[in-house]
């Protein structure tokens, strides 16, 4: 019988981690853990997504997400017209396929965790 593997544990990581910029002037994203090593057929990846005030950004997901609001706040809308104000606590399900836009008057920071091997997205 294979030993287990022990936890990761990231101190205070939504204030200590600073997501690299990845579009536009304004949106910063960054996997801070990743299982694709030890599961590769079943990878997840989790991290934090940061926008400032500025462009939009409009994403399409190759994958499915899931990701609650810690920080700030965004607007997110989706091609089926759906409008949400999100705000910290807020829970979302961006299904594979799906076409997101997110845009903020001031910034939110969003935590993730992606059906997808670490620094797919």
């Amino acid at each position: 019988m294979g030993s287990t593997p022990a936890f990761t544990h990231l101190s205070n990581a939504q204030k200590t981690y600073k997501p690299p910029l990845i579009a536009n002037e304004n949106a910063y994203l960054g996997d801070v853990v990743s299982s694709d090593k030890i599961d590769p057929e079943k990878p997840i990846s989790a991290g934090f997504y940061r926008l400032e005030k500025g462009t939009p950004l409009v994403y399409t997901y190759t994958y499915h997400e899931m990701k609650i609001i810690v920080e700030g706040e965004f607007d997110i809308s989706d091609e089926t017209g759906q409008k949400v104000h999100a705000t910290p606590g807020d829970v979302f399900y961006f299904p594979k396929g799906s076409v997101i836009t997110f845009t903020t008057d001031s910034y939110g920071l969003g935590f993730y965790c992606g059906q997808r091997p670490e620094g797919a997205a």
